[in-house]
Formats: structure tokens, C-alpha cells, sequence
């Protein structure tokens, strides 16, 4: 057992395999299957150690059972973006890649940069989310299938239709899975009907938002646009001023925020008159749109902080 005097900073590089563990000031990288077992027997280790903080690079999902196992256990895990990591490794002169340097170079980057632990989730939003992906996944070949029928053979037509029967029946299926899965949470239920009293949110934004978007109503609306990814940054330098652009957040929250924001400019009052405004003033479509998007999602982020539907006075805090 490690001696406990003092908090341990751990960084692992996980890959579809394999997980290559590093505890920050120790040369020594470890690896571990990135199966049950490897993964029980990890969760077992750091927690016979004093652990201040374990950091895993998001790595497309193949780090998901590590984590869920990590936090399980009540151990402080943080999830960061590989590209903060790889432009502190450039930064700290270290410009070769493996899987190995990896892991030394996330632990050091948790240790010197302060990353926060994240909050365990629940195995209902585990679920929910994983419906989510597998929806946008169906629209995605739905989409495909739909454009290949003006160009395909008849010889071949049949087999398209019949794939495109096959996954509107998935599409159903899947849409009542998530029915049931918001059903079974009571307040699930109450905040999907909030979310749906914005003219311009429906039933596909608001169950992508209580999956994807636990933070919203909890942080204020500065946070929340810089976690979604629709808060400009500024690129100044001297007298020169650059253009500001959105950078880095959650995609799947962007996407359905989008269409959202372009029906509020037909549906909504406050967006419509918002988004008609700027375009006067000589905005392109794409800036004013990223700020549509913006604007409704501090609107939602406020009912959600205030509990009141859309109808009611809504602060913007």
C-alpha cells in the first residue's frame, strides 16, 4: 500500500486496449488491460492511495468504463481535452508522441494546471445519453440512405427502401426508449415540459439537453455558453483587433442548439426580433446565428436556475 502523506496526481492515456498509467513524478508508466478486469483491478489499486487527483484524456468514449468505475468508487477523476494536453506537452518542449510520454504528460499537466474532478453520473443519464448518441447515429445514415434514392439504380432501389423501413423502425424504437428512460425520472419529466415552453425547443432538444447538458441551471450564463462552445474568444494584439471566434465545447449540444435557435427566429418573439437586429446592423449569417444560440441558451439556463416556464419574467443572471 502506498504511504499516505501526501495526494497523488495520476495521468492515464487510454486507447481501445490498453490504459498506460503514470503518477506524476515517477518515471515509471504501468499498463493495464482496458477490459473489466483491468479496469476492477485499477479501481483497486488507487484505492488503497492517497489520490489527489486522476486524469484521463477523453479519448472518444473508450474511457467512459474506466471513469464510471473510477468515480464509482469515489476517487477524484477529471476528463481533459487532448488538445489542452498536447499544447502543454509543445509548451513544455516536448514534442514526441507515445503512448507512454502520453501518460507522463497528462499527470503532469493535472498537477501544474489545477484540473477540477468531475461529478459521478448517474447510471439513468449514462443511459439516456448513450440513446441520444444512437439517435443522432440513425439520422446520420437515415440522411445518407434518403440521398442515395434520387441517384440508385432500380436494380438496386429495393435494398435502399428496405434499409430505410429497417431504420425508421429503429427510430421509433429508439424514441420510446428515451421516452421512458425521462419518464422514469420525475424531475426529468418537469424539466423536459420547461424546456418545451420556449418557442423553438422541442422534444429532440430538450432530452439532448438533459443528457449531454447536466450543467445547465447550475452555472451562470458566462459558464455555460464556454462549456457548450458558443462564447466568442478574442484574438487582440496590440492595435490589432481580430476576429472573435467560438472554439472547443460540446458538438452534439451545438447541433441541436442550431436548429433550435434558426425555428426561435420564426417562433420566438425575444430571438426574432433579436436575430433581426443584428442582421440590420450588417452581421453575417453565422455570427448572428452563434449569437441566437447563445442568447437562447442563457434564456434556458435561466428558467432552468428559476424554475419558471417561459411565459414568466425570466432573469438573465
Amino acid at each position: 500500500m502506498t504511504s499516505k502523506v501526501e495526494g497523488k496526481v495520476v495521468g492515464i492515456d487510454a486507447s481501445k486496449k490498453m490504459l498506460d498509467v503514470n503518477v506524476y513524478g515517477e518515471k515509471k508508466v504501468n499498463g493495464w488491460d482496458n477490459d473489466n478486469l483491468g479496469v476492477n483491478q485499477l479501481g483497486e489499486r488507487f484505492s488503497q492511495m492517497n489520490i489527489k487527483l486522476i486524469v484521463v484524456e477523453a479519448s472518444g468514449g473508450v474511457e467512459t468504463r474506466l471513469v464510471s468505475e473510477l468515480a464509482s468508487r469515489g476517487l477524484p477523476v477529471a476528463i481533459v481535452n487532448p488538445t489542452r494536453v498536447r499544447n502543454f506537452a509543445r509548451a513544455a518542449g516536448q514534442l514526441a508522441k507515445t503512448d507512454k510520454i502520453d501518460a507522463r504528460m497528462i499527470a503532469e499537466f493535472g498537477a501544474k494546471m489545477a484540473s477540477k474532478p468531475q461529478q459521478l453520473v448517474s447510471e439513468a443519464r449514462r443511459k439516456l445519453s448513450a440513446l441520444v448518441t444512437r439517435r443522432y447515429q440513425l439520422v446520420t445514415i437515415m440522411t445518407a440512405e434518403k440521398n442515395r434514392l434520387s441517384t440508385t439504380p432500380d436494380s438496386v432501389l429495393d435494398w435502399v427502401t428496405q434499409s430505410l423501413d429497417w431504420l425508421e423502425g429503429q427510430m421509433a424504437a429508439i424514441d420510446q426508449a428515451i421516452d421512458d428512460c425521462i419518464a422514469a425520472e420525475e424531475n426529468w419529466q418537469e424539466e423536459a415540459i420547461l424546456l418545451e415552453t420556449v418557442p423553438g425547443v422541442g422534444p429532440v432538444t430538450a432530452f439532448t439537453l438533459l443528457a449531454e447538458l447536466p450543467e445547465l441551471g447550475k452555472l451562470n450564463r458566462q459558464e455555460i455558453a464556454a462549456l457548450v462552445g458558443v462564447a466568442p474568444f478574442n484574438r487582440d494584439s496590440g492595435p490589432k483587433k481580430g476576429k472573435r471566434r467560438i472554439f472547443g465545447g460540446r458538438a452534439s449540444v451545438r447541433r441541436v442548439l442550431y436548429m433550435a435557435a434558426l425555428s426561435a427566429t420564426r417562433h420566438n418573439p425575444v430571438i426574432h426580433a433579436f436575430y433581426h437586429r443584428l442582421m440590420a446592423a450588417g452581421k453575417l449569417f453565422k455570427v448572428a446565428m452563434t449569437a441566437c444560440m447563445r442568447k437562447l441558451l442563457t434564456i434556458l439556463n435561466a428558467m432552468m436556475r428559476s424554475g419558471n416556464p417561459w411565459k414568466s419574467p425570466i432573469p438573465c443572471v
